[in-house]
């Protein structure tokens, strides 16, 4: 069975609702064989993502970066895994009140750093999300969860 790690720093009630709406579509029902395992930015460690076959980070945009926390995981894990994780498929979502290009543009290149590669667009949200936001974050979970199916 394959792993898909979601590491999330959730902070809001938005936050909260787009990591559902992640969790739910790389959980549906239509792909098979893979585990998907949750863990807060600030208690994921180098062996979860070990142990994935793929992850995906959540965020705020907070002050133009992403959250502290996020930073965190990576600062934790980045030596890590340097070597061991190179190609590991990797998503992103961010919430940010005005602007979340900052935030996209530190994780990426944090990921480009680790040799990892990017399965699904970032999905970006500001402000309060619409329907469109809530969907994207639905197919960012299922789209990644497919790429490492094994049926």
């Amino acid at each position: 069975m394959s792993r898909l790690l979601i590491v999330h720093h959730t902070t809001s009630p938005t936050l909260h609702e787009l990591f559902e709406e992640v969790r739910r579509g790389a959980a549906t029902d239509e792909i098979e064989g893979v585990e998907v395992v949750t863990r807060p930015a600030l208690h994921a460690t180098a062996v979860d993502v070990f142990e994935a076959d793929a992850v995906i980070l959540g965020t705020p945009a907070n002050i133009g970066y992403m959250s502290g926390a996020l930073k965190h995981f990576f600062d934790t894990i980045y030596y890590p895994c340097l070597e061991e994780t190179r190609r590991l498929p990797y998503a992103l979502y961010v919430h940010g009140n005005n602007d979340t290009t900052g935030a996209v543009r530190s994780v990426e290149s944090i990921a480009t750093g680790l040799g990892w590669e990017q399965a699904a667009r970032p999905v970006s949200v500001t402000g309060a999300p619409a329907k469109d936001d809530r969907e994207a974050c639905w197919e960012l979970g299922a789209t990644v969860a497919a790429t490492i199916s094994p049926g």
